[in-house]
C-alpha cells in the first residue's frame, strides 16, 4: 500500500472516530492523513518533473 492508500486509511479512521464522538483520535488520523497526503503530493510533482526533463529513473 503506498502514501495515498495510507492517507485514505487514515481519512477513513478521522471519519469513522468523529462520527462516534472521538475528537482527539480523529484529529490525530486527519492530521496524519492529510501530511501523508501532501507527501505524496511533492513525491508525485517530483517524479512528474524529472520524467518531463527527460531524467533517468531512479534506481528500485
Amino acid at each position: 500500500m503506498g502514501l495515498l492508500g495510507w492517507a485514505l486509511v487514515f481519512l477513513v479512521v478521522a471519519i469513522v472516530a468523529a462520527v462516534f464522538g472521538f475528537g482527539g483520535i480523529s484529529s490525530a488520523a486527519a492530521d496524519i492523513a492529510r501530511i501523508l497526503f501532501f507527501v505524496f503530493i511533492v513525491i508525485f510533482l517530483v517524479m512528474l518533473v524529472a520524467g518531463l526533463l527527460g531524467a533517468a529513473p531512479l534506481p528500485v
